[in-house]
């Protein structure tokens, strides 16, 4: 069984090492993986927002389990920025591209908040997570500001 699991990591960690262009066979392909991500995303981002500002009862449960989901998700969408991912049906600036270095700041910073985000709704506590919620909303709006066009 060892055996078996260290075979699956092994292979994982070679999986998740190759670049990012690999993973998408077209930049069409990976505009539409990084749009589902943050759609799925923000569905469940949302239920977390509805529940801090008392717009939905709060359920502790509930709140880990999406919370979870949003902290799964916000780790997607990066590799998804590739070579040729700036044209076609999409939303992102060219910023993105031209300012990589502030971009990867951006997604690290929302990526940190929304793992704050998750702790607090593992807590099982109504007032952790409205202040964990504010920050990672905000981090959220700080990049759509910044790289989203509207």
């Amino acid at each position: 069984m060892k055996m078996i699991l260290s075979l699956l990591s092994a292979a994982m960690a070679i999986t998740l090492a190759l670049p990012a262009q690999a993973q998408f066979a077209k930049p069409e392909d990976a505009v539409k993986y990084r749009k589902a991500s943050y759609t799925v995303m923000a569905t469940h981002f949302g239920r977390l927002g509805a529940m801090a500002s008392g717009r939905a009862p709060y359920d502790a449960k509930l709140a880990a389990e999406n919370a979870e989901v949003v902290a799964t998700l916000a780790k997607l969408p990066w590799a998804a920025f590739g070579e040729g991912t700036d044209k076609g049906e999409t939303r992102a600036k060219p910023e993105i591209w031209k300012e990589s270095a502030k971009f990867k700041e951006a997604s690290d910073k929302m990526q940190a908040e929304i793992t704050k985000l998750n702790t607090a709704a593992k807590a099982g506590n109504l007032d952790a997570l409205k202040t964990a919620f504010a920050p990672a909303a905000a981090s959220c709006k700080a990049c759509h500001d910044s790289f989203r066009k509207d």
